[in-house]
């Protein structure tokens, strides 16, 4: 889809050199929006700058190792100062999903995982929000789960730290929202990725669950972020929108 819906307005997008990440950074450069593509591999990354460019859009490299809260701040300055002084979107996209039994679960994977999933996002709407504020407008969105909100075994540390972004999604709708910033989030199912490739006939398994009965396309779940982030969204705010294929239905 290519619309100017988003002309003027830049966009951060975190965990965007691959998977949904990449597809949410090219969906909005599509909409006309400067899109920040962060990221720890360069290479990807600027693949992914290159590959919206080449489609007539706009977009920029960053550099982002999230675990840090010092990277995360540093992030959220170096994106500001790209787009010109402002960050309209946010997209937190960026996440580590480990499965396993939790009496296997390490505390320095623990640790990671909601340094990156929860302490990331924390901090970078900390930075970015209120300056929307201030404008009067701005919109974020996070990625979340499917497994945030139903028990799978073996997705404990990975859902919990999902489950607290939809938390936090409703709590910043409620702060920000009265100043005009939307915070939404979606909720994919399985979806088809360079991260989700090990899990071979799992993957197929699991989305047969689902009344889709397949996996979804990275683009799938873009389009759904490229709506929450748009302003053909202005009314919606502190939704958890599931895109997984029907399985909240089943």
């Amino acid at each position: 889809m290519t619309t100017a819906s988003m002309s003027g307005k830049v966009a951060l997008v975190t965990g965007a050199t691959s998977g949904i990440g990449a597809a949410a950074a090219e969906s909005l450069a599509g909409r006309g929006a400067h899109v920040v593509v962060a990221g720890r591999d360069r290479a990807r990354g600027e693949a992914v700058v290159e590959t919206i460019r080449e489609r007539g859009g706009t977009a920029d490299f960053l550099t982002a190792d999230l675990l840090e809260v010092g990277s995360v701040r540093q992030l959220a300055r170096e994106a500001v100062e790209l787009g010109g002084g402002r960050v309209d979107i946010l997209v937190n996209g960026a996440g580590i999903y480990p499965f396993g039994p939790t009496e296997q679960t390490s505390e320095s994977e623990f640790d990671a995982v909601y340094a990156l999933n929860v302490k990331a996002p924390f901090y970078l709407v900390a930075e970015l929000a209120p300056a929307m504020a201030e404008r009067g407008s701005g919109a974020i969105v996070n990625v979340s789960t499917m497994a945030a909100t139903l028990g799978f075994p073996e997705t404990a540390l990975y859902g919990s730290s999902k489950a607290a972004v939809n938390l936090l999604t409703k709590a910043w709708a409620a702060e920000y929202g009265p100043r005009g910033v939307r915070v939404n989030a979606v909720q994919p199912g399985p979806t088809r990725t360079e991260g989700t490739a090990g899990m071979g006939e799992d993957l197929d398994a699991l989305a047969a669950q689902a009344p889709a009965g397949r996996p979804a396309s990275p683009g799938e779940i873009a389009e759904a972020i490229a709506y929450l982030a748009d302003d053909a969204a202005s009314f919606v705010h502190g939704v958890v929108l599931p895109v997984d294929g029907g399985r909240t239905a089943v």
